[in-house]
């Protein structure tokens, strides 16, 4: 064991906290690429935000955007900047996103995160890593690991299958939505079971560890 990863379970407890969720998307990169990285096609898939703001370009190529997650009583407000990159070994993209938020009823506070672009003959390996510190003070660090972390992940992997549903079969994430799925007959339901949820080899590294260096860009 490395210095690095005694380090990582004393940390961790033991545990890697971050959240992984990975899945193949069998369609060109560069459809991946677009539907993530565009904010009016990003929010159509991901049902952890219902708008992204882009608000300035920074020097260093990041851009500074507003988020919002629409709940019915309560809009969520937040703040973020990201960071995407089309260079890396055998074609491979990274983008670095990190996030906060002032609001009270959020279940997530500030936090960091990465998605990866790797393409293989079988399609593009899409995933993510990132990690949060709880909202809610010390209710959520208690529901953290028990409730709000699983569901989270749930909430991830179910947006990450609709994106794959969009790029291959060019089924519109608004035909996917949770209350669609849930009326009878044959349709498209997207699965979070279809995700992994830790990486494939763990090299002795945490997920966090196995960031992208644009993440220490934004995110120092």
């Amino acid at each position: 064991m490395t210095v690095a990863s005694r380090r990582a379970k004393r940390v961790h407890g033991g545990s890697d906290r971050a959240l992984y969720v990975e899945i193949l998307i069998e369609a060109p990169l560069d459809t991946v690429w677009e539907l993530t990285q565009e904010p009016a096609s990003h929010v159509r898939w991901d049902a952890r935000f219902t708008s992204i703001l882009p608000e300035r370009s920074r020097e260093d190529g990041a851009e500074e955007f507003r988020y919002e997650l629409a709940l019915g009583i309560h809009t969520i407000h937040g703040t973020g900047v990201s960071l995407g990159s089309s260079e890396g070994r055998g074609g491979e993209r990274t983008s670095a996103l990190a996030f906060d938020t002032t609001d009270p009823l959020s279940p997530l506070g500030a936090g960091r995160g990465y998605w990866r672009y790797i393409p293989t003959p079988e399609g593009v390996r899409f995933l993510t890593g990132y990690d949060y510190a709880p909202g809610w003070g010390a209710i959520g660090r208690v529901l953290d690991p028990l409730i709000t972390r699983r569901f989270v992940w749930w909430l991830t992997a179910r947006s990450f299958d609709r994106l794959r549903l969009w790029a291959e079969d060019g089924i519109r994430p608004e035909h996917t939505t949770w209350w669609r799925s849930l009326l009878p007959g044959r349709r498209p339901r997207p699965r979070a079971r279809r995700c992994l949820s830790r990486p494939p080899s763990r090299n002795g590294r945490t997920i966090m560890q196995n960031a992208p260096d644009l993440l220490a860009v934004i995110a120092p």
